[in-house]
Order: structure tokens, then sequence, then C-alpha cells
């Protein structure tokens, strides 16, 4: 569903439908925009921490039974969302209604994912677990600002509601992007970094900061965004302060990850992880290209052009190159686990085929990249170009996955043995 919707987004860009084809307060930019956070983005990481959050607390999922719910509920919610986006500009007729129902199914997806995960993670609420903690959070202060959002361009919110619209869009932003999705992949990938890499796991203080200094930024903009808000005063101080603390977040997270390269016991790096530090380079080139434009006092006129970096190079690719290797992974438990030690099964690094793969993660950051830089000399052709080079690395990893799927790749006897059978394509055999 996740890849689906990002796909599907891409297209958008090279149609010319959103930003940068017009401006970003336009309603086709906010479908674009809510098309990859909440369809891409949120839908693949709550996929993950779905079966990623029970390992980290070496407990089982407080329910299994609300993760389907949660996806039907998630996706008719961005359905309506979009569609009350699309009457809003005019491309439907006029149902501006759609809008506040929309959000509420968003809301009640949310909540399902905000509980089932945090009441699981809370039962060991240390080292990675607490960035989920804060991550989801984070979500509950973007979830309510985004339907606040929604109600009051409805005309369902009234005076105050108006007020939120007009001036709390960065304290949306900064709780989605900074709090749920960015402190989120950070604790996710402090744990999968150090089980694909044989890395000691990092040091519980070191993390502690790096989780500070993220989580005040958070808490700073939301709710001193809010006092601004409400006192008319303005947001720039508080924006400022939480820049200073994400830079600073920023900073220590690359401290850590450095160290688990440095101490890794498995020194041949598996494409996954050569891919993820492309992701963390991207982490890297978003903070210092914010800290350029604003230096030079552009940042509000190139404010899409880091967004697309942090986006597409930081999360998006850390994504992509994680569910790479996650998919493989859990296609060998579910394949090859039962007849381990029974019967000769491959390794999981047989199941995909790296040097194949490899050309469709560089063809899809370097789309990335350069499609940063035509949006910062304001080229809006050249960036559809690398927008549709941006499709062709994500379809070919899609491919790549489904291959994995499929196991296309493993050959001979060993591919399924007696008493194994071939995975489903999109859900776990039981």
């Amino acid at each position: 569903m996740a890849l689906a919707w990002l796909l599907a987004a891409l297209v958008m860009m090279v149609a010319g439908i959103g930003y940068p084809a017009a401006d970003l307060a336009t309603p086709d930019t906010l479908v674009l925009v809510h098309m990859v956070c909440i369809g891409w983005l949120s839908l693949a990481m709550c996929g993950a921490l779905f079966q990623f959050v029970p390992v980290l607390v070496a407990k089982p999922l407080f329910s299994e039974k609300w993760e389907l719910p949660a996806l039907a509920l998630l996706s008719a919610g961005l359905v309506l969302l979009l569609a009350g986006f699309l009457s809003l500009g005019g491309r439907l007729p006029p149902a501006l209604w759609l809008l506040p129902l929309g959000a509420v199914m968003l809301v009640g997806g949310f909540g399902l994912v905000v509980v089932d995960l945090g009441l699981t993670a809370w039962l060991r609420p240390a080292g990675p677990a607490r960035f989920v903690l804060v991550g989801l959070a984070s979500l509950c202060a973007t979830a309510a600002f985004g339907a606040v959002f929604a109600f009051a361009l409805a005309g369902c919110a009234g005076s105050a509601g108006e007020v939120i619209l007009a001036e709390g869009i960065p304290l949306h932003a900064v709780a989605g992007l900074g709090g749920w999705l960015t402190l989120t992949a950070m604790g996710v990938s402090y744990r999968l970094l150090a089980m694909f890499m044989l890395s000691p796991d990092v040091d519980d203080q070191q993390s502690r900061w790096t989780l500070a200094a993220g989580a005040f930024a958070v808490a700073v903009t939301v709710a001193g965004g809010a006092l601004a808000v409400g006192f008319a005063s303005g947001l720039n101080v508080v924006l400022s302060i939480s820049a200073i603390l994400g830079l600073a977040s920023a900073v220590l997270y690359g401290r850590d990850i450095a160290g688990l390269f440095r101490l890794r016991k498995r020194r041949h790096l598996e494409l996954n992880m050569r891919m993820a530090t492309l992701s963390f380079a991207s982490l890297a080139g978003t903070g210092l290209l914010g800290i350029a434009l604003v230096s030079i006092d552009a940042f509000p006129e190139q404010i899409g052009a880091f967004a697309f970096l942090a986006i597409f190079g930081w999360l998006s690719g850390l994504v992509l190159a994680k569910l790479y290797k996650i998919v493989a992974f859990l296609t060998w438990l579910e394949t090859y686990g039962p007849v381990m030690g029974r019967a000769p099964t491959p390794r999981v690094q047989d199941l995909v085929a790296e040097g194949r793969a490899t050309k469709w993660f560089v063809i899809y950051y370097a789309a990335v990249w350069i499609g940063t830089v035509t949006l910062l000399i304001a080229e809006p052709n050249s960036f559809r170009i690398a927008a549709v080079a941006m499709i062709v690395g994500v379809v070919g990893i899609a491919r790549e996955i489904v291959r994995i799927r499929r196991l296309a790749d493993v050959a001979g006897p060993q591919r399924l043995p007696i008493g194994t059978v071939m995975p489903h394509l999109l859900y776990a055999n039981p």
C-alpha cells in the first residue's frame, strides 16, 4: 500500500500536479504532500513498527487484531481527505464535508496505531523504544493539528480554528516530519543497524541526549508554538529554538551512527547498509542546506527544496533501503524457519540479488539529489525529468521486493525443500 502511494505521488510530480508546478499552499500540493507523508511514509512506518516494536521490547504486540482495521481506516480516511482537497481546488464538485470526515477516520486509524504500539512499547521503555514513544506522542500532536485544519477548511472550526489554520501549519509539519517520522526512524535504525552489522548497541546515555534534543525540539514547537499562536506573538523565536535543538539532535544522531559503523563486527556491508549511508548523507545534506539557506535569508523561498531532500533523500531513502532487507529477512523466517535443522536451507542473502538491485537504488538517490538542485535553481521541467528517474528507481526496487517474496533468486532444490510453502505476496502464511 505504501509503495503504491509513493508511485502515485511521483506520477503526480511528473504530470506537473502540485509543487513545484503549483505553490506550496495550493490544494494540489496538499494532495501531493499528504499522499507522501501519510500514504507512503506513515503507512510504511506503521507496518514496520507493528513488526518491530515487539522485537524492541521482547514482548508480543498488545493486539494483532487492530492492524487491519487501522490500515482500513487510514486508507479510507486518506482517500476522503484527498477528495476534500480536490474539491477545495475545484477539481471535484463542492464537498468540503469530506475533509472533516477524512480527518476523523485518520484520527481513528492513527489512534489504533498509537494505543497498540504505545501499550506494547511501554512494557520496556528503554533505548530505541523511547524514540518510538516520543514519535507516537508527536503523531498525536500531528493528527490533532491536522484535524483542526480539516474542520477549519470546511468552515466548522469557528474563529479559533481559523487562527490555528492561519498560523499553525509549521507546527503541524515539524511535529509530523521531525517528531513522528524522523525520531521514530532514528530509534528503529539504532536497533536495525546493530542487528544487521553485528554492532554493540549504542550507549544508552548517548542515545538519551540524542532523543532529549529531538524531543525538546518537538515540544518547544508544539507547546511554545501553540502559546505563540494563542497570544498572537509570532512563531519566529519558537521555530528558531526548535531548529537549533533539531540540528543538535541530528548531529548527536550522526555521532551515534558513526559509532555503530566503526564498532561493527561484520566488515562487509550488505546493500541495504550501503544504501542507508546515502540516506544518512542526505540527512547531513538537509542540515547543511538549511543552515546555508538561513545564512543567506533564503529559507522561506526554498523551503520546498529543503523539505524535498528531507522527505525523499533522508526518510524515503532509509525506508526503501531497510524495506529491501526486512522483506528478505521476514520472508526467510517465514519460509525456512520451520525446517531449520531438518533440510538444507539458503541464507538470507541468497534471497536477494544485490548486484542487480544496486542500480535501482543508485538511480533513485541520484535522481533525488538532482531533483533538489533543480528545485533550488527553479527548473521545473528538469525536476520532472528527475521525478521520472525516481519512478524508475522505485519501480526497480519494488520489483526486487516482489522477487524476494516469490523466491525468484533462490536456485536449485533449496528453493522449496520438503516442509516449506511458497510465501504469499502481500501477507504471511499462518
